[in-house]
């Protein structure tokens, strides 16, 4: 007979959690690295008492806001190239509806995100507890059902041996590249401490063997087949690339017949920003580089992307009449998007394939110098905007739709002169090369996504498949973890930092050096500039004084070096590019966290480059602006693919 331990559902938990490993590649590694952790009534006792008693080898980290912790899980497995993870476990109620919007993020991005959300009573005996979500309609309903449509897979442990293929089928989907996101295991309160012989089978080693399926014969000749007759190819570099780790035989398939590229958010970085066939970011966000190339390509490869609004500038982007699309991509369901000619597997391996088929028939794009012009024009755009600097009261920022009142004041309350493309310059150009950034929601990653340069593979790390505001700071702790021995620089805008910094406690409490450079413009500028652009007032997106019914009084300007202050860290106030370059240069000396509070003027983010965004503007108005908006984005829709 099979041998079995006596242990509670929480203790089992753990022990299988210290016995998960994935290989690909030959590499194995430990999968589980520990737990982020709130301990609220519903888990303390429960999980609590397991990891306090036997945790094994899994590490416990504090967290300080559950969907806090759950950004640091989430750039830590992203980082790690989805083949580590630290799970993350929380109070029933509030602590569990907390980390709902991080699974969202994690889903979206497929990034593996394991969460253990206590639950009410498998009894119901003490019914109603404390912080329990009652619904009259279904006693079987909880908070924890709102984590359903956000994860790739979910369930609830209402008896102790449920929890062995709950967990099972968690590590299912947590290590396939085309399923991958957040998976929910709700635990009952009281089963957490419940005891059940446990098969000793359950918690033998086992690794979880991520492979690399090559797309099969049929779909790799039809897609050569389409790329064949192209004349002026444009491929864009998703982040399946990136989790593919093939940056490498993308940039020589691109070498070697000719082909420009663009990448996404996800895909940036996983090719060399210096390579001669990188174009930089595409899209709505793009460079003029790549906008331009894409407009006139009649056939576009897509490895390893989601096809976002963003990405195909909703539909809009792609102006030869005859252009046709293919797609590399693990996932068929992505695959599937623009009407794509498929090759479903493995980006680094489909490639290799692809690569072999095309050689074969001596396919060389039609390009000529255009590729050449193109990145030579955005070079001195870049340069331009580099050396953007603020000119007294006769200046001009780049974003022209505006309240006349607002750059004033910002610089007679802050005496802030730093103009936002001249400080990611300054950045670029001063931290070192093996450095890694993060970025998340706002003006930001636009500005990044064109102005960011690096070679180092991973080394530009984007939250944009959710927009989630809030995620860089709680990501810079996940990202250090991950690269110990790297700097790593946050740019986070103000009303992002105001959204969510609460992992920094935990930043000091694991003494790790990180860098958190804060954008203060006053306000949420890239919807602000949203608004203004489409006619639209400057409504509840600057940080103003209300006057009864909007705020639309003074600024109000905020000292963020105290708030860092308060915490901890190190910290400067930047109200010039040279203050900005000294600080940069000095944190390096520095052995605990940073923060830089850069005082940086409105309105002087990138903006436009050949893309059109289809947003849901009112049809009808009074205001003669929003119909004249109106316009634009009616023939916009007009002019883009209907699917």
């Amino acid at each position: 007979m099979t041998g079995t331990s006596r242990m509670t559902t929480a203790q089992a938990i753990v022990r299988f959690l210290d016995n998960q490993y994935v290989s690909m590649d030959g590499v194995e590694t430990k999968f589980v690295e520990g737990f982020f952790t709130i301990f609220g009534h519903g888990i303390a006792v429960g999980l609590g008492e397991a990891l306090d008693s036997n945790p094994g080898k899994l590490k416990i980290f504090q967290g300080r806001n559950e969907q806090g912790m759950c950004h640091s899980a989430i750039a830590y497995a992203k980082q790690n190239g989805r083949r580590k993870i630290i799970a993350c476990a929380s109070s029933v109620g509030p602590g569990a509806a907390n980390m709902v919007t991080a699974c969202a993020t994690a889903t979206v991005n497929n990034i593996p995100l394991l969460v253990f959300p206590a639950d009410t009573f498998a009894s119901r005996q003490p019914d109603p507890v404390l912080q329990q979500l009652e619904v009259s309609s279904s006693l079987a309903v909880s908070t924890n059902d709102a984590f359903r449509p956000v994860c790739k897979y979910w369930d609830r442990i209402t008896r102790p041996e449920m929890v062995m293929t709950a967990l099972v089928n968690a590590m299912r989907v947590l290590t396939d590249p085309a399923e991958t996101g957040a998976c929910c295991i709700g635990l009952c309160q009281d089963v957490e401490g419940e005891a059940y012989d446990f098969p000793e089978y359950f918690f033998r080693k086992r690794v979880h063997r991520i492979t690399r399926p090559a797309a099969v014969q049929e779909e790799l000749e039809d897609v050569a087949s389409v790329i064949r007759g192209a004349e002026k190819p444009l491929l864009i570099v998703g982040g399946g690339v990136r989790f593919s780790e093939a940056g490498e035989v993308v940039e020589k398939f691109c070498e070697e017949f000719g082909i420009p590229f663009g990448e996404t958010q996800g895909g940036k970085s996983a090719c060399r920003s210096s390579h001669p066939y990188c174009l930089g970011g595409i899209g709505v966000t793009g460079t003029l580089a790549s906008n331009i190339i894409a407009k006139d390509a009649d056939m576009v490869i897509s490895v390893g992307s989601r096809m976002s609004d963003f990405t195909t500038s909703s539909k809009h982007l792609f102006r030869n009449e005859k252009v046709k699309f293919v797609s590399v991509n693990y996932s068929r369901y992505h695959a599937y998007k623009m009407d794509a000619v498929k090759a479903v597997g493995d980006a680094r391996a489909t490639m290799e394939a692809l690569t072999e088929i095309l050689r074969s028939t001596g396919y060389h794009s039609a390009y000529t110098d255009e590729v050449v012009k193109a990145k030579e024009m955005w070079d001195k755009e870049l340069e331009r905007l580099g050396g953007i600097a603020y000119t007294g009261e006769t200046f001009e920022p780049l974003i022209q739709a505006r309240d006349p009142r607002t750059i004033p004041e910002f610089v007679k309350l802050t005496e802030g002169r730093i103009t936002q493309t001249a400080a990611l310059a300054v950045i670029n150009r001063i931290i070192d090369k093996d450095a890694t950034i993060i970025t998340a929601g706002g003006s930001l990653p636009s500005c990044m996504q064109r102005m960011w340069r690096t070679d180092k593979r991973g080394g530009y790390h984007a939250e944009y498949g959710y927009s989630c505001m809030g995620y860089e700071v709680a990501a810079t702790l996940g990202v250090k973890l991950a690269e110990p021995e790297n700097e790593v620089y946050c740019v986070v805008g103000d009303s992002s930092f105001q959204m969510l910094h609460s992992e920094i406690m935990t930043i000091m409490q694991e003494k790790q050096k990180v860098n958190i450079l804060i954008f203060d413009n006053c306000g949420f500028g890239c919807i602000n500039n949203l608004e203004m652009n489409h006619g639209i007032g400057s409504l509840a997106t600057e940080f103003r004084y209300t006057d009864g019914k909007k705020p639309c009084g003074n600024l109000i300007p905020v000292d963020y070096a105290k708030i860092g202050q308060g915490y901890g860290l190190h910290t400067y106030t930047c109200r010039t590019i040279e203050e900005l370059e000294a600080a940069l240069k000095d944190a390096k000396k520095q052995e605990k966290a940073c923060l830089f509070d850069l005082k940086v003027l409105p309105k002087t983010m990138t903006d436009g480059y050949e893309a059109w965004w289809n947003v849901g503007l009112a049809e009808t108005s009074e205001k003669e602006e929003v119909r004249k908006a109106w316009k634009n984005v009616e023939k916009g829709r007009r002019e883009s693919r209907a699917y």
